[in-house]
């Protein structure tokens, strides 16, 4: 599926971040969204392969999507809060301060839009219909 379609859903975050805390977009900035793109890249091999899981069950289609971003929410968000918390002390560094800012906005609203945004682009991308 497109798990590389998720990387850029951080800049969003991530400028947010750059802008509201004045900070640079430089060297460590670009550092910080090539990590970043790896942090939702991995949230959505984590979904889909939940996904993959709940065909193998024997679930719907529909159903098997619902159910593994419900499942996976939890555990999704928890990493995501942990990140950010991990990161708020070098927001205080002088150098690697703007890499600390874009991994916060960036994994935290990230995070959120890779929930909303994979399950629906893997309905779309498969064509699930809804089976009532």
């Amino acid at each position: 599926m497109g798990v590389l379609a998720t990387a850029p859903l951080g800049l969003i975050g991530a400028v947010l971040a750059l802008l509201l805390f004045n900070q640079p977009f430089g060297f460590t900035a670009l550092l910080g969204l090539i990590g970043l793109g790896g942090i939702l890249m991995r949230n959505t091999m984590i979904l889909t392969q939940q996904v993959q899981d709940n065909f193998k069950a024997g679930m719907a289609a529909r159903e098997a999507v619902i159910e593994a971003a419900v499942q996976r929410a939890r555990p999704v968000v928890l990493t995501a809060l942990a990140a950010v918390l991990a990161f708020v002390p070098l927001t205080f560094d002088l150098f690697w301060g703007p890499l600390a800012y874009v991994l916060i906005g960036g994994v935290a609203v990230g995070t959120l839009i890779t929930l909303l945004f994979v399950p629906a682009l893997y309905a779309l991308w498969f064509r699930l219909k809804n089976e009532y």
